[in-house]
């Protein structure tokens, strides 16, 4: 693949609050859209740019990531045994792929979360997939991105435009276009919309380079305590470039319960099976009102 990018990080360390009571003892990235956890969207998008290697960074009460992703002999031969070739074939298509699993024992952040992956990372760029922003797989975000990153060699940050009032909710970046990327100038973690340098957030996918780690082990915790990616790549951007991919679409923020359900519904339109039912099912709620 290109110039490399094997290996991908998914912090899932985090406590899902905003999906409470749900995710007291379940985790949210195991939260289906469908018939498919958040995580394995994430996976998949990964697997299509033909990365082979994933690191979990995980917490407590995070077990159920591990056993999914794990063969289940007793099921697939009860599959095998009955016939059912296709969901066979559905769960044991990332049987193949290398997972590594990362105790993150107290959560400190992003940058502290991607941080506990240096020793299974190395010396090599990698990607950065945060499962709460699910990507339409007709957008090909990451595949674009790493094309991006082969050309720039420096690490590449997926960015959208949000309305000026939500950029408190975000890292937001200050940049000029260049040759169809941005060449980010600043960042800002969460500012509030009056201060804001735009509305062009960043999302959920990274293209980072190994030497972010050495600014990672000294970064100081900055807002909500925590060790922010975004202040790590602010003192990065002092030794290197870095380039913001503004995505096209088919994004959705499904950490948050409005876009959860914009998500779901959605991909249960796009799936062969649901569609001409549920479409039918939400014309006759809608006319009903």
């Amino acid at each position: 693949m290109g110039k490399g990018i094997r290996k991908a990080v998914f912090p899932a360390a985090g406590l899902g609050t905003r999906f409470l009571p749900a995710t007291k003892a379940s985790p949210k990235e195991m939260l289906p859209i469908v018939d498919k956890p958040l995580i394995q969207y994430g996976v998949e998008e990964a697997v299509d740019c033909g990365i082979d290697q994933f690191i979990i960074i995980t917490g407590k009460n995070k077990r159920a990531i591990e056993d999914h992703f794990d063969t289940a002999a007793e099921l697939e031969e009860k599959l095998r045994n009955g016939g059912k070739d296709e969901m066979l074939k559905e769960i044991t298509r990332l049987n193949k792929i290398d997972f590594a699993y990362i105790r993150q024992r107290t959560a400190l952040g992003l940058g502290h979360a991607i941080y506990c992956a240096r020793p299974f990372v190395g010396n090599e760029a990698f990607a950065v997939i945060l499962s709460d922003d699910v990507i339409d797989p007709d957008f090909k975000v990451l595949k674009e991105m790493v094309e991006v990153y082969e050309k720039v060699q420096s690490p590449v940050i997926a960015i959208q435009e949000v309305p000026k009032s939500e950029t408190n909710r975000y890292g937001i970046i200050d940049g000029e276009l260049q040759d169809g990327v941005i060449k980010i100038k600043g960042m800002v973690e969460k500012p509030d919309p009056k201060n804001a340098p735009s509305n062009l957030a960043i999302i959920g996918r990274y293209i980072l380079t190994p030497d972010i780690f050495d600014v990672l082990e000294k970064q100081k915790p900055g807002k909500g305590g925590e060790i922010q990616l975004t202040d790590a790549l602010i003192s990065l951007m002092a030794k290197r470039p870095i380039y913001g991919y503004k995505i096209k679409g088919g994004r959705y923020d499904a950490g948050d319960k409005l876009g959860y359900l914009m998500a779901t519904v959605d991909f249960a339109l796009k799936n062969s099976e649901l569609a001409d039912p549920f479409r039918e099912f939400l014309k006759a709620r809608f006319s009903a009102k």
